[in-house]
């Protein structure tokens, strides 16, 4: 004879089945939680790995331009040298007497102080007066890549409708060419700010614009 507990649509097993159930369901969603965390801290650390490489890219790539910078300002000066030793003096304007590193940089390459005074040594030094990078009037001392040459488009070539500006860094400002200590060129020479009796080349680099010449790259 069967128990009555048994009897019934509900018997003793199947109470059994449901426990199992139940607690197999509560594992499972136990798993699913472990699993999310360990996504999140795998997130983390891509985030944490991605922030460490781009400031290492950052890093080289500025580094790259300073030393890229040192090359132009050396290869400049070798220019500047013989422009001097044909000319009897280095290459001199108003707007380089007038520019001086002591005073606030100026350094767009398009316009300013930098970029008046460095288009006038663009000017004497490749002879192209026409500042469209066509042939020399006059003696060049040294050619410029054109990545060496602000212009009002940067993405567009050189020509008579995006005319030379300046000469320009690696970090997409303008030099700074003074001559205002050399009393060849100025008579007052004695009394003007500056480092150089003959001239200052130099660039801002990636500075903030103020005269703090800590992170210049220059000739003195």
């Amino acid at each position: 004879m069967r128990n009555s507990d048994s009897s019934g649509p509900f018997c003793h097993s199947d109470f059994v089945t449901d426990s199992s159930f139940v607690i197999r369901h509560s594992s499972f969603r136990g798993e699913a939680s472990f699993t999310v965390i360990e996504l999140l801290v795998v997130i983390a650390i891509i985030i944490i790995l991605a922030g460490l490489i781009l400031s290492t890219v950052g890093y080289v790539q500025k580094k790259g331009a300073r030393s890229r910078a040192e090359a132009e300002i050396a290869a400049m000066s070798a220019a500047l040298e013989s422009y001097k030793a044909d000319n009897g003096i280095y290459p001199s304007t108003p707007n380089t007497i007038s520019l001086t590193a002591m005073a606030a940089v100026d350094n767009g390459s398009v316009s300013g102080s930098y970029a008046s005074a460095t288009l006038d040594l663009y000017t004497l030094l490749t002879g192209d007066t026409t500042h469209d990078g066509t042939s020399a009037a006059t003696k060049s001392y040294m050619t410029f890549k054109p990545q060496m040459l602000g212009r009002q488009s940067r993405s567009v070539p050189i020509s008579s409708s995006n005319k030379i500006t300046s000469i320009s860094d690696p970090f997409g400002n303008s030099y700074g060419y003074s001559t205002s200590k050399n009393p060849d060129v100025n008579p007052n020479a004695s009394s003007a700010a500056g480092f150089n009796p003959t001239y200052d080349l130099w660039t801002a680099a990636d500075a903030s614009p103020s005269p703090n010449q800590t992170q210049w790259i220059k000739n003195w």
